[in-house]
């Protein structure tokens, strides 16, 4: 199972703001990440600005526009359901590079909440859904302020 060994988050962030980017595909999905984050944000003491975009693939430049415009912390979600061409190889890459990139150019914390399966039935089991077993969106917030906590002690 995907969720062995995961940490238990518990991090304080009053005062800070986190940008959630989040895609719209797949709605009932999408809804759980948002609600999980939102969840995330408020135990934490944040506060969200969320953005919505089309798919996984736009949550790349909107990342790079938050990074730019000073972001302290940022959390994406999505979901890439594999299919039967190489499109779901290209957009996991291009997501996954660029939000790299992102993270690494701006030194800003992301959290990747983007999720990458082979089946819808996966995906709703990290969804922060009701029925889920995960709560991937709570995760993606959670680890993205505990970084930008983490960076503001150096």
């Amino acid at each position: 199972m995907s969720g062995d060994g995961a940490p238990s988050v518990n991090v304080q962030a009053d005062g800070m703001v986190i940008d959630v980017v989040a895609a719209q595909w797949h709605t009932e999905i999408m809804d759980g990440l948002v609600a999980g984050a939102l969840r995330a944000a408020e135990k934490s003491g944040a506060t969200v600005r969320l953005v919505r975009v089309p798919g996984a693939f736009e949550t790349v430049v909107m990342a790079e526009a938050l990074a730019r415009k000073g972001a302290e912390a940022i959390a994406v979600l999505g979901v890439v359901v594999r299919g039967e061409t190489p499109h779901f190889t290209y957009v996991c890459d291009a997501v996954t590079r660029g939000l790299t990139d992102v993270s690494r150019s701006h030194n800003v914390p992301l959290g990747f909440g983007v999720l990458t399966v082979d089946t819808v039935d996966q995906a709703l089991a990290r969804a922060g859904l009701e029925h889920s077993t995960e709560d991937k969106g709570a995760e993606a917030v959670e680890a993205a302020l505990a970084t930008a906590v983490a960076l503001r002690g150096l």
